[in-house]
């Protein structure tokens, strides 16, 4: 496995890449996740044996860039914006052709999106925007997210495969909106088969804090197998 960065315009990205990959994982990252992101491959390294890569690339402001829609604030003085529509325009017109063309990859190449907290609530908000992605990986994803989950019920995703987990202590959370993010969960894994896209919800111990980088590959890795398995 090599490990690589580069940077495309304001975005700095580090690819892990395996020789001749025929996956292509997408993660957005903050600078928090960076030193995470190593121990995160080698979890996915040792339960798959699929030949894949890595590009997770740069958030700025998280609240902004992977927010849906407008939001007031949940926690602390800061709200939400509307910015995951530009970042999910970054992935698909200049992330994913450029890494195709740098790394000489296939054009058909199978590629997956995911991420935590609320990059897998952005995830998921993508899976209903394009049908570029086979899977989605949302760990532990912010669902408890205003109107959320209004509109996965009234909208369909365009994907065949979405995996969600959440830790078994996160629904404790003293903040009501934040609480009722087992509920959200439980349901959007009940809608997903119903709209026929194979669905999974692994839970986890502990908050929201505990692992998030096994969380996040757990979360590859099963996206993987069902790819493959296609």
């Amino acid at each position: 496995m090599n490990k690589e960065t580069f940077q495309i315009e304001t975005k700095n990205c580090i690819v892990y890449i395996t020789k001749s990959p025929e996956i292509l994982l997408i993660q957005p990252v903050d600078s928090h996740d960076y030193e995470m992101l190593d121990d995160e491959i080698a979890y996915i390294s040792e339960h798959t044996s699929s030949p894949y890569m890595l590009v997770a690339f740069s958030i700025d402001n998280w609240n902004t860039e992977l927010s849906p829609w407008t939001a007031p604030p949940v926690f602390g003085k800061e709200g939400f914006g509307e910015g995951a529509k530009n970042t999910l325009c970054f992935i698909l017109d200049t992330l994913i052709p450029a890494t195709r063309v740098k790394y000489n990859l296939s054009p058909t190449i199978p590629t997956i999106v995911g991420g935590y907290s609320l990059a897998g609530l952005f995830a998921l908000w993508s899976a209903y925007q394009t049908d570029t992605f086979t899977a989605i990986s949302a760990a532990s994803p912010s669902v408890w997210f205003p109107g959320f989950l209004d509109y996965a019920k009234d909208n369909n995703p365009h994907t065949k495969h979405i995996y969600l987990s959440l830790g078994d202590k996160e629904e404790r959370a003293k903040n009501s909106t934040m609480a009722t993010v087992g509920n959200c969960t439980r349901e959007l894994s009940e809608i997903f088969p119903s709209k026929a896209i194979d669905t999974t919800l692994e839970w986890n111990e502990g908050n929201h804090f505990k692992e998030p980088d096994i969380r996040t590959a757990k979360g590859f890795v099963w996206c993987i197998e069902r790819t493959t398995q296609c």
